[in-house]
């Protein structure tokens, strides 16, 4: 793959709010978040879990994330991905409280993105959905108390028709600094 390629994908990667009606892969799901998982983090400690969720599962969990009449357009979605902060080993809790930075945020952060750019490049549409109730979700999961969701993604094919929107973005001179001097400043 080249830069071009990849710009590709960005370009066409969205927030997909319409699902066809269509089931997706048991397989080509597990290889999306195999994929995904192959994400960097901050001292290689991966320290994330994700779950996926299909058929009766997934319908048991979604009203965790539809109170208040939000995300009812993921009941559409064939499966919805749980990103779950995993084990963090002794290393990076030490590093976050020297650093004042919970590098594990980052690093789900990161994972999140790779799935969603994993699940584009499969051709499957996917949307990052934050409003959730977590305290539910842990529940429903079976998850410690601790266990943090930030986010949940939902996957499924886009509906026949789903627009590819353009992209609405800052220009460069507000997002980006190239500095080269010692007296620069961004």
């Amino acid at each position: 793959m080249d830069l071009n390629e990849l710009r590709s994908l960005y370009l066409h990667r969205q927030s997909c709010r319409e699902f066809a009606d269509k089931k997706l892969p048991e397989d080509l799901l597990t290889e999306i978040c195999r994929t995904a998982l192959l994400a960097p983090s901050a001292t290689n400690a991966q320290p994330w879990r994700l779950i996926a969720l299909t058929g009766e599962k997934k319908e048991e969990v979604l009203p965790a994330l539809q109170r208040l009449g939000m995300n009812a357009f993921a009941s559409r979605a064939a499966a919805l991905v749980v990103v779950a902060e995993g084990k963090n080993g002794g290393f990076m809790k030490v590093g976050a409280l020297l650093k004042e930075n919970e590098f594990v945020l980052h690093d789900l952060g990161l994972l999140t993105a790779h799935l969603v750019l994993a699940a584009e490049a499969a051709g499957v549409g996917s949307c990052i959905l934050g409003w959730r109730d977590e305290a539910r979700l842990r529940a429903l999961l079976g998850l410690g108390d601790k266990t943090r969701v930030p986010v949940v993604v939902a996957l499924g094919y886009p509906a026949e028709g789903y627009p590819v929107r353009e992209k609405k973005r800052k220009p460069t001179e507000e997002t980006f600094s190239l500095l080269t001097h010692r007296s620069d400043k961004a």
